[in-house]
């Protein structure tokens, strides 16, 4: 493939700091995105995602789905073709852990009972 072919991304955390850049084909999908953003995650940041479902990578202001590809998710700015572009990047733990953990914290409240049966 040809290099004028690859786009170049980095990847903005919540802090500022970037990841990248890194150069990508066209036909790379967003799931290969997360998976060096993990790769790649600074040790010193504390919220750091578990797995790359943990991850999401905002573009143009869209959340982009894993499916997707490089090339699907590019803004169209021809004169900017040689250009890094950015993507913002969100952690976001998975639900089903915070749901599980919430079940557990109301099955405690249930268990504590004052009353008394005479």
């Amino acid at each position: 493939m040809p290099e004028d072919e690859l786009i170049e991304l980095k990847f903005r955390l919540n802090d500022g700091s970037d990841i990248g850049p890194f150069r990508y084909p066209p036909s790379s999908s967003v799931a290969l995105l997360k998976d060096t953003i993990l790769a790649n995650w600074p040790k010193d940041i504390k919220l750091a995602p578990k797995s790359a479902n943990d991850i999401k990578i905002v573009s143009g202001g869209k959340i982009l789905e894993n499916s997707r590809t490089v090339g699907q998710c590019r803004m169209p700015f021809d004169d900017l073709e040689k250009a890094v572009i950015t993507m913002h990047v969100v952690v976001q733990p998975s639900v089903t852990k915070s749901k599980t953990e919430k079940k557990i914290h109301d099955s405690d409240k249930k268990s504590i009972c004052s009353c008394s049966i005479l």
